[in-house]
């Protein structure tokens, strides 16, 4: 216990700090407990000249995080350079004294595809670099198996090149801001000793991860309806779920953990020759060798490493492929039923999958709404279907599913006067249905337009009613559709924009926000072309002013993605 005297001192300095300087004086206690700083530290104004800071995002967190960093350090006079990864001249890297990465984690384990270049880069090449001093955040989602992977491979990946890191890698869930925050704060303490200390090289995966505290909801399907008409190349699925005291906001995504199909569990416990009964430990919870296959673990396609681990358990070389555990059990089986807890503990849990949400808390109050394509794809002469998408579409009314909420504060609805563009073709309709129904719900004021497009008008205009109910009511003050097969030559949803090039550049002039929702590629690379090309000539810029239009909106958060 202090003496009283002291504990004085330190209650009149919590009392009259700001947060971020009790977020410094934090992580410089940790500091000096760890002997990671002196205790005679200097003051922040003593700092090093020059700090880069780079960011390889895919919806946006990583940017946010990473400019908020070069704020903070440009406070306390450091000359801060942020950056994206895919606008970094690679040649400058080994030239760095003091980088930054905030990097987040896609799919399995890979960086995204502005990091990708940075990504390969570093790991293709064996160039020296001697004056780097480092420090990584990783941002993920602990659902996934390999959550923040990309970070932890840049990190060790430096340092294999002779990088020096001068403070842990931090890897972050979801809920990453007060984290992030305090990873930070560490930084600035190092660089306030001139990056004197160098963190020891064993420490890697930084400091434990803060549970994201996702809740579980436990749903009841109240709908489950095919939104395509008969003759239909696709199969499109409205799912109405009611779950007590649901929260969420449009943009935000609906996160479930798909169940594997019986068709695919049943063999593969008799090719093991287990009971279905038999009980096992996984995550220190005891259950069945059915429901260990069927709920927890993922066996429709397992990736390489995985596949790896498998070669060495029943010690055959396997090819370095993508394969289903009852393919591969098949041509490759276990030596007898006893290495089943073996191969239990090298298998990975199911990720959880994430849909749009396409309803509005204020429109559908105590019900969430997702729009879910059934993935359909033809392999070896037979059809097959995506696991989460074949899951939800067979979901009958009146069964139950555990789903959590997936915040996405990078794709919100503006003020309610502002004017909205909405792109979203096929399923990319799904957040704009919730914008639209949270705007009809509200009463908000600013105009809507939207732009749908699939390939069949007569079966494939998804939520046609009440789109053409919301512009009879005004609510939609223009729709604008584009059927590509219904005509000789195909028409996107971005030669429709190009028609409208004049209205749509004078909406975003006027202050309107524009989102793109639906496919990466080809799709949402197309309509940002397109999008460039209407700035360019219906606003009468050149090449140069047309992009650095476009990234203004995007710096204004008037021009924002959600795209898969």
């Amino acid at each position: 216990m202090l003496p009283e005297f002291k504990l004085k001192i330190i209650r009149d300095l919590v009392a009259n700090a700001t947060r971020e300087e009790l977020v410094w004086i934090n992580g410089y206690l940790a500091g000096v407990i760890t002997a990671e700083v002196p205790a005679d530290a200097p003051d922040l104004k003593s700092v090093v000249g020059k700090l880069t800071i780079v960011y390889g995002t895919e919806t946006g967190n990583s940017k946010k995080v990473a400019t908020d960093f070069a704020l903070k350090a440009k406070k306390n006079s450091i000359n801060a350079k942020v950056i994206s990864l895919d606008q970094y001249r690679l040649n400058d890297l080994a030239k760095e004294e003091y980088l930054l990465a905030v990097i987040s984690t896609q799919g399995e384990g890979e960086p995204p595809a502005a990091a990708k270049k940075f990504y390969d880069h570093i790991h293709q090449n064996s160039f020296q670099l001697e004056k780097l001093k480092y420090g990584v955040l990783a941002l993920g989602d602990t659902s996934y198996p390999l959550f923040c992977k990309a970070g932890e491979d840049v990190d060790a990946q430096l340092e294999r090149l002779g990088g020096r890191r001068f403070v842990p890698i931090q890897r972050c869930d979801v809920d990453f801001e007060d984290e992030a925050e305090l990873w930070f704060s560490q930084v600035m303490t190092q660089l306030t000793s001139n990056g004197s200390t160098v963190v020891k090289p064993q420490i890697l995966t930084g400091s434990p991860v803060k549970k994201s505290g996702k809740k579980i909801y436990n749903g009841v399907v109240l709908s489950n309806i095919n939104l395509n008409d008969r003759g239909s190349n696709k199969e499109t699925h409205h799912i109405e779920i009611s779950a007590e005291n649901v929260e969420y906001l449009p943009g935000d995504s609906l996160g479930v953990i798909p169940e594997n199909p019986l068709h695919i569990v049943e063999p593969i416990i008799d090719l093991l020759g287990v009971k279905r009964s038999q009980t096992f430990s996984f995550k220190n919870e005891e259950i069945t060798a059915f429901e260990l296959l069927k709920t927890k673990l993922n066996i429709f396609y397992l990736p390489e490493r995985v596949v790896s681990k498998y070669a060495l358990l029943v010690e055959q070389e396997i090819p370095s492929t993508k394969i289903g555990l009852l393919d591969l059990l098949r041509i490759y089986p276990l030596k007898n039923s006893g290495q089943f807890e073996e191969l239990t503990g090298l298998l990975e849990p199911v990720s959880p999958r994430l849909y749009s949400i396409s309803s509005s808390s204020e429109a559908h109050g105590g019900e969430v709404h997702i729009t879910v394509a059934r993935d359909k794809f033809h392999v070896n002469e037979e059809w097959k279907f995506g696991l989460c998408s074949d899951f939800l579409s067979q979901l009958r009314l009146d069964s139950n599913v555990e789903f959590y909420i997936h915040r996405n504060n990078q794709f919100r609805l503006p003020a309610e006067d502002k004017d909205v563009i909405m792109i979203g073709p096929g399923t990319g309709i799904a957040p704009f249905r919730s914008f639209i129904a949270q705007r009809d719900a509200t009463g908000a004021t600013g105009r809507n337009w939207l732009f749908f497009g699939d390939q069949h008008f007569v079966t494939d205009f998804l939520y046609q009613t009440e789109l053409q109910s919301w512009l009879e009511t005004g609510v939609l003050s223009k729709l604008n559709v584009a059927f590509s097969r219904d005509t000789k030559e195909k028409v996107y949803v971005q030669h429709k924009m190009l028609r409208h090039g004049k209205e749509i550049y004078e909406w975003l002039a006027n202050g309107a926000s524009i989102y793109i929702c639906g496919a990466k590629e080809p799709m949402s690379v197309e309509v940002e072309d397109t999008l460039m090309q209407i700035v360019e000539t219906f606003g009468g810029k050149s090449i140069e002013q047309a992009i650095q239009f476009v990234e203004q909106l995007k710096d204004e958060s008037r021009y924002l993605k959600d795209v898969y």
